[in-house]
């Protein structure tokens, strides 16, 4: 806990906030500079002997005047961290951590119109938002319209009630899509439809949405739409479903080092890899920890979420969200 250069936090608490999802409450050493609301972190554990690093965003108030700072993680079926996190993490447990990071931030000065939306597991960064807007004392109007599969099933249910009862100038709406309430407000899943009965006009109101990829590219398109692509922040917490029917899903991916090939399927170049045989490392598996970052010797691939597609020689590519476009041959 004295390290000078490397991050590193004692768990304070761990909070079950529904029967598959937490929050850790951490308390980092000296060399935390600290975060923005909306930022992630790297988050890292030892279990048997080994560090296992898996990304996740904060959920606390950027305000929090006791030293710490807290995330809050669904425990996914597949996920080893977030099941360790759910299940056996326990108070004093040391935490490797990185330097906050991500540009899903609000500006300095914040507009009097914004629209906080998310979906899942997705409200873990906007609920820092507008737990910081809060606490500052924010006077603008702040929409936060979040989607879930039930009240169960939704992460800080008691907390949003009870801003929304208190917090005047936010204005809460949850939708439930399973298993929708029977006074509920809206119903369904996103629809330009429920932004104009909240009254919030996409083209002059600063908007942010996390949440799964159809989420995401239900409301990306609606602004495109309205030309008010400007004024959308997006950012996912897992990376889109690669279509492997995609025009990409065509010759040969080459593992130099190992000296296998395999017919590109299409998948990221992480997948096809495990596929194989290979056990790559990886840390996210949602390109931002750089964990599995390796060179690309030749070929072209393409982004998963952005749809960039790059064919530079002796790249580095970060292979949990690249895909291959043709033949292409990686150091692996």
């Amino acid at each position: 806990m004295l390290a000078v250069k490397h991050v590193r936090a004692r768990v304070v608490e761990v909070v079950h906030e529904t029967g598959v999802a937490s929050t850790v409450v951490l308390r980092p050493n000296g060399a935390w500079r600290g975060f923005k609301p909306g930022q992630h972190v790297e988050f890292g554990v030892e279990v048997d002997g080994k560090r296992r690093v898996r990304v996740f965003s904060v959920s606390s108030s950027a305000r929090r005047k006791d030293g710490t700072f807290s995330v809050s993680v669904k425990a996914h079926p597949d996920g080893y961290v977030s099941q360790y996190l759910h299940h056996e993490l326990s108070p004093r447990t040391l935490i490797h951590l990185s330097q906050a990071d991500g540009d899903f931030v609000l500006p300095d000065v914040v507009p009097d119109d914004l629209l906080l939306l998310s979906g899942g597991s997705g409200i873990t960064p906007v609920m820092s938002m507008l737990r910081t807007l809060s606490e500052s004392g924010h006077t603008g109007r702040v929409t936060f319209l979040h989607y879930a599969r039930s009240r169960e099933d939704e992460m800080f249910s008691e907390e949003l009630d009870a801003l929304a009862a208190s917090y005047e100038f936010v204005r809460i709406v949850r939708v439930y899509t399973r298993e929708p309430e029977a006074d509920a407000e809206l119903a369904g899943r996103f629809d330009l439809v429920h932004l104009k009965h909240l009254e919030v006009d996409p083209t002059s109101t600063l908007s942010y949405v996390c949440g799964p990829a159809g989420l995401i590219a239900s409301v990306r398109d609606t602004y495109d739409e309205l030309g008010a692509a400007e004024q959308l922040h997006t950012e996912y917490f897992k990376v889109p479903t690669v279509d492997l029917d995609a025009e990409d899903a065509t010759g040969t991916l080459t593992f130099d080092d190992s000296g296998i090939d395999a017919a590109n399927s299409g998948a990221t170049i992480l997948e096809q890899a495990e596929a194989a045989g290979l056990t790559p490392e990886f840390g996210c598996r949602m390109g931002v920890c750089n964990t599995c970052a390796l060179k690309k010797n030749h070929g072209a691939v393409r982004h998963v979420i952005t749809g960039e597609v790059s064919a530079s020689t002796d790249e580095t590519v970060k292979i949990c969200v690249h895909v291959p476009v043709g033949d292409v041959n990686v150091a692996l």
